[in-house]
């Protein structure tokens, strides 16, 4: 009976296995259905950012919609690794997915706190993994079962440290950065391999609720859940009692890591970039393609290009007056909270926002704008200060009742609670008055055998105007067009020495009306040699040569040099009417210095994808024999240079020494205080609405351009050769301090002649205005002359002594 009864429960108890179990894998079938695949995980690429480096390889900028950088697992360190399985999974190595012990200590601790604490998980790095990359986060019973089955699957599918790769990168950290790569970064500043125990044990401690332990607003948390991590750390073996005990008392010190273009004044150049690769490549791989970027950027020229133009701006300006504070606030209560209010120019770190607090003849007092703490909190810290009477005399008003008005003391200037810029003097002592200027302006340095830009500004603020005045504003270049017509005039049977006639002259327009080009002064100077005309930037001159070889040619060579793409063949335009931009001006330049190659200007060296794989390079030169594996006695590789000969290299010469006049004695003499070889031409438009000064070394081609955003007289006085070549001269004072002095290449079959340059006739070494000039074989000189436009009629050509010429020339030319 006792046998049959136990039979019969037995039979029962299988029945009753058979239909679980069925019922068990009806429904697990079921749920397989409807699984996601796990096997794209074999072929998962999560979004990366995309990273800027300088020139020298520093970082500049990141993009990224999620912050990570991708680490394969052999490049993790063991102890990262081991702070995250202590702190997630211990038994990682151990389970196939799911961890049963795990589980039952969950069950048991949670029926344990029913109703006193939030129910603690149990989950594996697996099951994160399948949850993060497939499921959703949703908190249900399907999704669970949905975790687990997927689990097992990746498990058989994936060896352990591939589940892991995929988890030390996936997962969020606080902060905006996504895996530990770029937490380490953004926390601690530090590659992943430069972490100790306690930092690693931090970033351990963030998965599970990164805002909860945030390290400035919940230090106390931070530091308590950092030294759990260690503490498992330490029973796991991973480090020893004596290691642990030594992290645990140790200071949390998270330092974020700064980042932004404004690290090297170079957001203008960074924002150039962006736009060209979203352009390129889409915006999907800008935010998400882990590109590796190497620009062209030189950090340490960026900074001088910076700082050059800054000071010319603010020359200009503070020439101009003042214009008034920035805003108003109250002057009683907690000053400090109101001023934190007021937006300021961040990228501008020498300056800071002050407050008036009182005001006298003498001196301002001034409360500072406190600084935000890194827990993103305002300091409660309040500096004052001192803004001297000398340091604001600049400062008589531009506009209201007192514009133009003497200033006789800083009461006249500020007022109590005027809210304005100011700047901490060298010493230390005080402060001085500033203001953001009215005028815009551009600076671009580039190499000009490589088209390789090392610098670029865009103005004075990328924080005030986000608008690229070197590449994206349209000006008139005026006479710095000029060495293009010249160029072309020496490329088509002129010399330096061809004498051309600067007299009035009258051209129908077609409307009607007469055009009489003038020179800048309003002053004629009679027949004037190339050399004389360029350096002197004769309008009529420039209009007559223009007109004697003919607008077609004029407008072919300023398409060849890419400084416009269809110029209007009319005479005005010989003298730099039309628009171009500042980038294109300075490249067509880079021409002329490198020997007439023309160049392609590019922020970008080359470009990598995630994998390391070069998909862009700048340098198209090919270099037979470079790779080659050993040395066997074979000449050295040549570089084959493809590029197109625009421009004869014996003109390029030419024009060359013809611009080093310029700089010489002509309308950039300011340029000469650098005391380098150098080359360059002033611009100026009608009315003074541009300013401009593109000049050259042998190895460095730079374009500085001044004028306001909406075109507007600047003032009698404000040339190209006194706004924008300073700029120029304080730029390569720096830039080239270092640097040995390198005179302009001379090609092969260049003759250089002493030639009287006010004539353009031979002479003998020595005089006053002896040079030596330089021509092209068969085109030296004779005795005498043939003038362009003599008699007022282009065309006709007069011989002439030189001492007939040398009465007609007896002025100065006017600046232009």
């Amino acid at each position: 009976m006792f046998v049959r009864l136990i039979g019969y429960l037995f039979g029962i108890g299988a029945a009753l296995f058979i239909i679980g179990a069925a019922i068990a894998g009806y429904f697990i079938y079921q749920y397989q259905q409807d699984l996601p695949d796990y096997t794209v995980l074999k072929n998962y690429e999560p979004p990366i950012m995309t990273r800027i480096h300088a020139g020298d390889g520093q970082l500049v900028a990141e993009y990224a919609r999620e912050r990570r950088l991708y680490l394969p697992i052999q490049a993790i360190p063991d102890l990262v690794k081991h702070a995250f399985i202590s702190a997630e999974d211990k038994n990682f190595y151990r389970h196939g997915g799911l961890d049963f012990e795990s589980i039952a200590r969950a069950v048991i601790v949670n029926l344990q706190n029913i109703g006193s604490r939030r129910p603690i998980g149990a989950s594996t790095i697996t099951q994160q993994v399948a949850k993060n990359f497939l499921l959703t986060n949703e908190a249900t019973l399907d999704r669970k079962i949905k975790e687990a089955l997927i689990s097992l699957r990746i498990e058989r599918a994936f060896p352990k440290d591939k589940i892991l790769e995929l988890y030390l990168n996936e997962i969020y950290l606080g902060i905006g950065s996504y895996g530990v790569a770029a937490a380490s970064l953004l926390y601690f500043d530090k590659s992943v391999h430069e972490l100790n125990v306690q930092e690693a044990a931090y970033l351990a401690a963030l998965p599970k609720a990164p805002n909860n332990y945030h390290p400035f607003r919940y230090p106390d948390r931070a530091i308590e859940r950092r030294n759990w991590v260690i503490d498992q750390m330490v029973e796991n073996g991973y480090t020893t009692l004596e290691e642990g005990e030594k992290a645990k008392v140790a200071p949390l010190e998270v330092t974020p890591r700064r980042t932004g273009a404004h690290l090297f004044a170079a957001d203008y150049f960074v924002e150039d970039v962006r736009r060209q690769l979203q352009t390129m490549y889409g915006e999907e791989k800008l935010y998400g393609g882990g590109l590796s970027v190497r620009t062209t950027l030189d950090p340490k020229m960026q900074l001088v290009a910076r700082r050059a133009l800054i000071d010319g701006l603010l020359r200009f300006d503070m020439q101009r007056g003042w214009r008034g504070p920035v805003a108003q606030i109250a002057a009683g209560g907690d000053w400090g909270a109101s001023l934190a209010e007021v937006k300021v120019l961040t990228d501008v770190p020498e300056w800071r926002l002050a407050t008036v607090l009182a005001v006298d003849a003498k001196e301002a007092r001034i409360g500072l704008q406190p600084p935000l703490l890194v827990s993103g909190e305002l300091s409660t810290k309040r500096e004052t200060g001192t803004v001297a009477f000398e340091e604001m005399k600049w400062a008589r008003w531009a506009t209201g009742p007192k514009k133009g008005g003497r200033i006789k003391g800083s009461d006249d200037v500020l007022a109590v609670g005027d809210v304005v810029y100011v700047e901490a003097l060298e010493d230390g002592k005080g402060y001085r008055l500033r203001q953001p200027p009215e005028i815009g302006g551009a600076l671009v340095a580039m190499d000009p055998h490589t088209g390789r830009v090392l610098a670029m500004v865009g103005g004075f603020s990328f924080a005030d105007s986000q608008f690229n005045r070197a590449t994206q504003a349209m000006r008139q270049p005026g006479s710095s067009f000029k060495p293009f017509v010249y160029s072309a005039a020496l490329d088509n049977g002129y010399t330096p020495s061809s004498v051309i006639m600067d007299a009035p002259i009258s051209l129908p327009m077609g409307n009607g009306q007469v055009w009489q080009p003038k020179n800048y002064g309003g002053k004629f100077y009679g027949p004037s040699t190339l050399r004389l005309g360029i350096e002197r930037s004769r309008n009529v001159m420039t209009v007559q040569l223009a007109r004697d070889m003919g607008m077609p040619l004029v407008v072919e060579y300023a398409r060849r040099f890419g400084i416009y793409d269809d110029l209007m063949p009319v005479l005005a335009m010989a003298l730099g009417a039309g628009e171009t931009t500042v980038m294109r001006l300075t490249s067509a330049y880079a021409t002329i210095a490198n020997g007439g190659r023309k160049i392609d200007p590019t922020l970008i060296d080359r470009i990598q994808d995630r994998t390391g794989k070069t998909i862009y390079r700048h340098d198209q030169r090919i270099c037979d024999g470079c790779e080659a594996a050993r040395w066997t006695g074979q000449d050295e590789p040549q570089l084959i240079d493809k590029r197109d000969q625009i421009l004869d290299p014996m003109t390029a010469y030419q024009i060359t020494s013809m611009m080093e006049g310029v700089v010489q004695r002509g309308t950039a003499t300011v340029v000469k205080d650098v005391g380098r070889p150098l080359a360059g031409k002033t611009g100026t438009t009608n009315d003074e609405k541009d300013a401009w000064f593109v000049g050259f070394s042998p190895d460095l081609v730079v374009g500085v351009f001044m004028g306001y955003d909406t075109p507007r007289p600047m003032g009698r006085g404000a040339t190209g050769g006194q706004l924008s070549a300073p700029v120029f001269r304080d730029f390569m004072k720096t830039a080239l301090a270092y640097k040995p002095p390198v005179p302009f290449r001379v090609p092969k079959g260049i003759r250089l002649i002493p030639i009287d340059r006010t004539t353009g006739l031979r002479a003998s070494p020595g005089g006053a205005n002896v040079i030596m000039e330089a021509f092209k074989p068969g085109t030296e000189p004779g005795d005498t002359y043939s003038i362009i436009g003599y008699d007022g009629q282009m065309g006709n050509a007069t011989s002439v002594t030189p001492e007939a010429n040398k009465a007609v020339i007896s002025g100065t030319g006017g600046l232009y």
